[in-house]
């Protein structure tokens, strides 16, 4: 009897057959984001025939970056002798769980082999990584960005995937993948364009910058204030960098000068709405798997209003996540789990727990889930009772500072409300990471430079800390 349980178990494992969705539809991609606030047009993307013109990315078999003092004996000469190899191969998955592990290979995988926030000699020089406060695990990895070998010989650095921004190193060096991250990619790359200008003139690497920064501009708006790149000097870009705190960064057309709070991947399942504006509805797997295509490679092809899109696709040029690949990546994202918390719920937290729901924060942050899972409208934007029905658009404003949800190609005019989960973990916080700790985000001294959610600022000090001990056992 138990021989043939096993059997049945193995072969109910083994039965795996999912079907995968087409990705990129011109249907689906028509009214997969909710409209840009003020522009006056709906963004329009790349066509499903260019879409899938663009080749598949492949993905080779990646390999640790180790911090120079940690890293094995003759582990980089070891690297030099091997020969490529291709790792995620549909064919070979059978089971749910071997695609589970395939979307951590695509999560893993890099999207770009030269250098964006850091290059082969930033990641192999002690000098850089304690400079910028880079994170070492707790094995001596460097999980942000991984070695790969596309060519015997040739060691490649690989970055830009989804681990570069969304893993998060612990003080006692547990790697959590999916949480919010703590690379300090602008820092490191503003560290990385000063070696550079040494080496090649400002001048030229001043026009490289203001051509990167470019993405940012929102060409409806004649009073853009991500236009000051075009004026700004190389050392005031640099400390505009260098002055973006672990945890936020100027993600791809975003803004440089209201770089985004990095959000935390675990317990995307349960969110209705992605990107802190709520730019897109996240209602079946596919909206995900759409989403991670277009923040990886497809924002770029985008056309806003009458504007060119900053780049027109070629057959057989680019690269883009497979259809297999992002529904790998969609399981293996629902599939992640927070790290084990040390939080203990003791007297402290239960009278938090009171505090919570004597102050109706559940009205926002409703249990279990801890979001409501809908929007908020920011001032100077009044959507029409049309829109706050389809988009589930709450009727009160916490007067939050508008300008993310306003001034970027990401801006919709609304904020959604936030998972309370897993805060303890987490930080900055604030859709811009304003507040370094939960600690600064109930200081009423914060009003003072970020306006808005003023809940649970003029608590006493006892049951303000209180409702912190309480928070941190979500």
């Amino acid at each position: 009897m138990r021989i043939l349980l096993v059997l049945l178990l193995a072969s109910a494992a083994a039965a795996f057959e999912p079907e995968i969705p087409r990705t990129w539809t011109d249907e689906a991609v028509k009214e997969f984001e909710l409209p840009l606030a003020g522009a006056g047009f709906k963004t329009r993307h790349i066509s499903e025939a260019d879409y899938y013109r663009i080749p598949a990315r492949t993905i080779f078999r990646a390999y640790p970056v180790y911090h120079p003092d940690r890293e094995p004996e003759g582990y980089w000469e070891r690297l030099q002798t091997l020969e490529p190899e291709v790792a995620f191969d549909r064919t070979q998955l059978e089971t749910e769980a071997d695609w589970i592990a395939a979307g951590e290979l695509v999560f893993n995988a890099p999207t770009s082999f030269g250098p964006v926030f850091f290059g082969v000699d930033q990641m192999r020089d002690r000098a850089f990584l304690e400079e910028t406060g880079t994170p070492i695990a707790a094995d001596g990895t460097i999980p942000f960005a991984t070695w790969v070998i596309r060519e015997k010989g040739q060691v490649e650095l690989g970055s830009m995937g989804c681990n570069t921004c969304h893993i998060r190193v612990l003080e006692d060096g547990t790697v959590v993948p999916g949480a919010q991250g703590n690379n300090p990619g602008d820092r490191q790359g503003a560290k990385m364009l000063a070696q550079a200008a040494r080496f090649m003139g400002e001048d030229k690497i001043l026009a490289q910058v203001r051509q990167f920064a470019r993405q940012f501009e929102l060409p409806w708006r004649t009073d853009d204030l991500n236009r000051q790149a075009r004026t700004a000097t190389l050392q005031e870009l640099m400390e505009a960098g260098a002055s973006i705190p672990p945890g936020v960064t100027a993600r791809s057309f975003t803004s440089m000068y209201v770089p985004p709070q990095i959000p935390d991947l675990i317990g995307v399942r349960e969110r209705r709405f992605l990107d802190h504006t709520g730019l897109v509805r996240h209602r079946e797997p596919v909206d995900l798997m759409r989403y991670s295509s277009m923040v990886q490679d497809m924002m770029g092809y985008a056309r806003y209003g009458d504007h060119p899109p900053m780049r027109t696709p070629e057959a057989g040029k680019g690269a883009r996540y497979s259809d297999a690949q992002l529904y790998a990546l969609t399981l293996y994202l629902y599939s992640l789990e927070p790290p084990a918390n040390p939080n203990p719920r003791n007297e402290a937290a239960q009278r938090g727990e009171q505090v919570f729901a004597r102050e109706k924060c559940g009205t926002c942050h409703a249990a279990p889930l801890y979001t409501n899972n809908r929007l908020v409208a920011v001032g100077g934007f009044d959507p029409s009772d049309e829109e706050r029905a389809q988009y589930d658009v709450m009727k009160r404003r916490v007067g939050t500072d508008p300008q993310y949800a306003l001034e970027t190609k990401k801006g919709t005019g609304y904020y959604k409300v936030p998972s309370l989960k897993g805060v303890w973990y987490r930080g900055p916080f604030e859709h811009n990471g304003s507040a370094a700790t939960l600690e600064e985000w109930f200081d009423e001294k914060r009003l003072e430079h970020t306006p808005g959610h003023q809940f649970g600022i003029a608590l006493p000090a006892d049951e303000k800390a209180a409702l912190l001990a309480f928070l941190r056992t979500l």
